[in-house]
């Protein structure tokens, strides 16, 4: 198994109400898994977990059956969030930025439609769908082998969120990265999708 979180479990607080607990999710290797769910269930608090940005207050999250905390150098498991501002220094140029994860293939960057002069440029100088399209190559970097989606594209319009899934799903085949996908939008789960996970408060 690529990516297991066993039997987690996560508060608010210490002394709050439980998000959820006692909960399962896994990812195999060149495996793409939908997570669907209401809102407030914990599907981006799940998301934060299982990238290592946060820790359980129960269970444990194993990449390759390693804890993922003890992996060391760049991490294996990147996450891109639904507001790519919140998620890049706003004083980088964007050269910087993508290059956080490694320096990404001149090919995908054209794939993810990067235009070269955009590299120069600050987040605030782009739009929304212009910094995402960084974020999502940052994200697939050379060390990357999971990738988690949380409403990636929810913001974007139509013919660029077809872009990009299909540019995302080539290097997932290519490379065999395992692939959450988490997303209100049930149809677009259904066509990208292995198999869906129901995720409930």
């Amino acid at each position: 198994m690529l990516l297991e979180g066993k039997g987690l479990g996560f508060r608010y607080d210490r002394r709050g109400v439980w998000l959820f607990r006692d909960r399962e999710l896994s990812v195999s290797a060149g495996e793409i898994v939908g997570l669907a769910g209401p809102s407030g269930c914990g599907k981006t608090t799940l998301a934060k977990l299982l990238a290592g940005c946060a820790a359980p207050e129960e269970g444990e999250v194993r990449f390759d059956g390693k804890p993922l905390l003890e992996v060391k150098g760049c991490s294996p498991v990147q996450l891109v969030f639904q507001h790519p501002e919140r998620a890049v220094n706003p004083r980088w140029r964007m050269r910087q930025i993508v290059e956080e994860g490694g320096r990404p293939e001149p090919l995908l960057l054209d794939a993810m439609g990067i235009a070269e002069e955009w590299l120069d440029r600050r987040p605030s100088e782009l739009s929304g769908g212009e910094l995402q399209r960084f974020c999502i190559a940052r994200a697939l970097g050379g060390q990357t082998r999971m990738l988690i989606a949380d409403e990636m594209t929810t913001m974007l319009d139509a013919v660029t969120q077809a872009q990009i899934w299909n540019t995302v799903l080539g290097v997932v085949r290519q490379r065999e990265l395992g692939l959450l996908v988490i997303s209100h939008e049930r149809p677009l789960l259904h066509r990208l999708c292995d198999r869906i996970v129901e995720w409930k408060s």
